[in-house]
């Protein structure tokens, strides 16, 4: 079952993330192509995703996407949260 609505938009994708957002801005889905599952982030989860990616995006600014998308699947934890995805 996927949690994705056709509101959600794309904010970065590589080859093996993908991270979407609620239009909102209040919740997010960090996705691991290949291993087909995804952190859906939504309350403090969400604040805390999205100060992490912004830190990250500010001291790496040239980062492709997926260099950014695995620091945080691996490094922030948010792979704990991720769940058998649909797409």
């Amino acid at each position: 079952m996927s949690v994705t609505r056709t509101s959600d938009s794309l904010i970065c994708e590589g080859e093996d993330y993908k991270l979407l957002t609620a239009d909102d801005g209040a919740s997010f889905v960090l996705r691991s192509k290949a291993d087909r599952v995804a952190a859906h982030l939504r309350g403090e989860d969400a604040l805390r995703f999205r100060a992490d990616y912004d830190a990250i995006r500010t001291q790496y600014p040239d980062w492709k996407p997926d260099q950014t998308l695995a620091q945080l699947w691996d490094q922030g934890g948010y792979s704990w949260l991720a769940a058998q995805d649909g797409e």
